[in-house]
């Protein structure tokens, strides 16, 4: 169940997926939060310099196997403007990660690009689910899909113009 909390969570990753766009990478933003409110770590899509590996979900999981006891993890909540791909969520799964909030869904994006006529990735846009058991997942969020969608739009334009 989303709650106010969550949304102001989510409304922050909607913005580091702003800053990603804005710096030329495909706009996606996570963060950590720990049980008791406190942000642990952020970030925003880092692939522009080629290393397709460098999302924020991925960095997340790396970030927190790191820097935090197991118990804290589990206990650990990951916001997200996106829904995992498979990667983050094997990622997600591996480093004992708890809660997962995203705002828009693999399914919303694979519609979206397909709207745009863009291609499809070379990774199949599987749902968190059917990568990981035992995690909570909540969304997506419909009040963000569109906030969401424009910035997805505008990469695929920025996209599109750069290689004509």
């Amino acid at each position: 169940m989303i709650d106010d909390t969550d949304k102001k969570y989510l409304i922050r990753c909607i913005e580091l997926a702003q800053e990603a766009l804005d710096d030329g990478d495909e706009p996606f933003g996570s963060m950590l939060v720990a049980n008791d409110g406190r942000v642990l770590f952020e970030d925003r899509n880092r692939v522009s310099g080629g290393d397709h590996t460098r999302h924020p979900e991925f960095a997340i999981a790396k970030w927190a196997a790191e820097n935090l006891p197991e118990s804290e993890r589990r206990n650990a909540v990951v916001y997200t403007s996106g829904e995992h791909c498979p990667m983050c969520s094997a990622a997600h799964a591996w480093g004992g990660l708890g809660r997962i909030v995203y705002a828009a869904s693999s399914e919303q994006f694979t519609r979206w690009r397909a709207e745009l006529g863009a291609k499809q990735g070379r990774v199949r846009p599987l749902a968190i689910q059917e990568v990981i058991d035992d995690t909570t997942v909540d969304g997506p969020v419909e009040e963000f899909a569109e906030r969401v969608k424009a910035l997805h739009v505008a990469h695929f334009r920025r996209q599109t113009r750069s290689q004509q």
